[in-house]
């Protein structure tokens, strides 16, 4: 049996990886940014344009349970996973249109911080 192991290559690129991963959180960390409340660091001080919210989003949704759990879904339950996939074409755009603009009026930064007096 074959064992995987790192080469040197695979040494250098993770080492490089971590190399640029800390030192733009240091560079950072030392210059202070330009946030000086949460709410400036934490949401941009809701000034941002669509598409990096966009992305946020996608990186958000996109977790890395799903990343692990979809081939096992697959391997396990077959190729019916795509009528999930497809739903979402369906899904997303009608609870961006119907949530989002509620979120929005609230300034709500999570659903979880919600507290609707009723």
């Amino acid at each position: 049996m074959e064992r995987n192991t790192f080469s040197t290559a695979d040494y250098v690129v993770f080492g490089l990886t971590l190399s640029v991963s800390a030192a733009i959180g240091l560079y950072y960390a030392c210059t202070g940014g330009k946030q000086k409340t949460t709410s400036e660091f934490l949401m941009a001080d809701r000034n941002m344009s669509w598409i990096p919210v966009t992305m946020s989003l996608l990186a958000s949704f996109m977790s890395a349970i799903t990343l692990l759990g979809t081939p096992a879904e697959i391997y396990v339950y077959g190729t019916h996973y795509w009528m999930i996939v497809v739903s979402y074409f369906f899904v997303i755009p009608i609870s961006a249109h119907c949530f989002m603009p509620i979120f929005h009026k609230l300034q709500a930064t999570s659903v979880y911080e919600v507290n609707i007096q009723i």
